[in-house]
């Protein structure tokens, strides 16, 4: 398990601030926050009304750090942005990480074997959960919002007034454009 690519799918935004930060961030155990990596943290911006693209990749988290009863199994990778502090989109990928050996598939070794695990992305169906913020003194308010997808349109602040996009389809797999 060397990289991660592809997490970030087809998602298309529309903004016009001045820093996001985006960070990806492996959930290393359902049971506590403790094992959470940030896998790679990048400010860009500002952002000026228009079309932009860039592509997010991030090493493999540190096995050393995943308690072994949660290194085989599904999980998470979380794709978060922030603008000033403020948590507006968080997108989930389950994750599943599996032995490729039909074998050790089915009677595991005790401490798993990170040389034998494959890491499975199910960058097809993101869970999307959207958090209401304050645009700059906006008095306007956006209701939280889980498990859709997301709208081009729907994270705007009032200010900013939406750009054609192309058509989801014809954007390439690992980027993330923000319009």
């Amino acid at each position: 398990i060397n990289f991660f690519s592809d997490l970030l799918h087809k998602h298309v935004f529309v903004f016009s601030v001045i820093d996001l930060e985006w960070k990806i961030i492996y959930v290393g155990s359902a049971e506590s926050e403790e094992h959470d990596q940030t896998l790679d943290s990048v400010l860009v911006g500002p952002v000026p009304a228009g079309r932009h693209m860039f592509v997010f990749q991030a090493e493999a988290p540190n096995t050393a750090l995943i308690p072994e009863s949660d290194a085989v199994g599904v999980t998470v990778v979380l794709i978060t942005c922030t603008y000033r502090g403020q948590e507006f989109i968080r997108i989930g990928y389950y994750v599943n990480n599996e032995y490729t050996d039909t074998e050790l598939r089915e009677n595991p070794p005790l401490k798993p074997d990170y040389g034998q695990l494959q890491r499975n992305i199910l960058a097809s169906n993101p869970r999307v959960t959207r958090f209401h913020i304050n645009w700059e003194g906006c008095a306007e308010k956006m209701e939280d919002s889980e498990n859709v997808d997301p709208a081009p349109n729907s994270m705007l602040p009032p200010s900013c007034t939406p750009g054609k996009a192309p058509p989801l389809g014809l954007l390439p797999d690992n980027s993330m454009d923000c319009l």
